[in-house]
């Protein structure tokens, strides 16, 4: 498809408001680069007369958190058919839900820590004390927390001690109303991220994530420097082998399409244990979307203009 009207999406009002916005612009920039006709709009009250009145040839959605990510933008943009890059909306819900992506992959034959996801109202009316001595009980320590629901590791905590869990659920009750508690597998920490070609999705090198203090959290993520990014990760050849089938299982098993960045890690044995996938990649300049992009000697604006290129028409039923 000739592409004369171009739209990327960007912003919104989750938490990760400005790292979608950060991801837009570097978008943007990569398409303008190769003279691609683009414009970035936000997520709010105008976007819809916007799309009627100068319908796009195709958009980009880099929506991160809640409507960007959990398939409703999606909805609206089949509802109105016009063509986007990305998986569909009834994926995005199911990759969305972090639990359910997990039952899914495991489904599947992945391996993913033991967990246990809980609403905030299970602590509150059974007694939280209780139910965390019954959590530390069946899955050990240390644990990991987070919101079933969200990105950018907002709510998320290592939990090494029993005295840590009651802070880390607080915290996790900032971001969301349900927690994800699970094991906390130490290995090497990667992310997979995958493209589709000619309909078959392929893995990028996968990206090796050496935080300060082991911490790959909000800050670590978007401070530049703070964070060590090795392309390709150091990985004997059977677990890179490992990683990257277990990220293209992720992406099959959840139906997703385009792109997917799935996270793993790799424990010591060389085992890949799938964390989360994530159906909208950060392209910010510390995002790992776009390193292994680069470590597989592609161009970001080259992907983004075929993606668009080939988006089709999609309906809702």
């Amino acid at each position: 498809m000739e592409l004369g009207h171009v739209v990327v999406l960007a912003g919104g009002l989750s938490y990760e408001r400005e790292v979608s916005l950060r991801s837009g612009r570097r978008v943007v920039d990569a398409l303008r680069a190769l003279d691609v006709p683009v414009e970035l709009r936000d997520a709010d009250a105008t976007l819809l007369d916007s799309l009627s009145n100068d319908p796009p040839d195709a958009v980009l959605p880099v929506l991160h958190g809640a409507a960007g990510e959990d398939g409703s933008i999606r909805d609206v943009l089949e509802l109105m058919g016009v063509p986007y890059v990305g998986s569909r909306p009834d994926a995005c819900r199911v990759a969305w839900d972090k639990p359910t992506a997990k039952a899914v992959v495991r489904q599947a034959g992945l391996n993913t820590p033991a967990s246990v996801a809980l609403p905030k109202e299970v602590f509150h009316d059974l007694g939280a004390s209780s139910v965390l001595d019954h959590i530390v009980r069946r899955l050990g320590l240390p644990l990991f927390v987070k919101p079933t629901r969200g990105g950018s590791a907002l709510g998320g905590s290592v939990v090494q001690e029993a005295t840590e869990l009651p802070a880390a659920m607080v915290g996790c009750f900032a971001y969301g109303d349900a927690a994800l508690v699970e094991q906390y597998i130490p290995g090497t920490e990667v992310a997979v991220s995958v493209i589709e070609r000619d309909g078959s999705p392929h893995a990028l090198p996968a990206v090796e994530i050496v935080a300060p203090g082991g911490r790959y959290d909000y800050t670590a993520r978007y401070d530049a420097g703070d964070t060590e990014f090795i392309t390709p990760a150091r990985l004997t050849p059977e677990a890179a082998r490992r990683a990257t089938h277990a990220a293209v299982t992720a992406h099959r098993a959840l139906g997703l399409r385009d792109l997917s960045r799935t996270d793993l890690i790799i424990d010591h044995t060389g085992e890949a244990h799938f964390l989360e996938v994530n159906v909208a990649p950060g392209m910010t300049e510390t995002s790992l979307f776009p390193r292994a992009l680069a470590a597989a000697s592609m161009d970001l604006g080259t992907l983004c203009r075929s993606l668009l290129g080939n988006a089709g028409p999609n309906t809702a039923p």
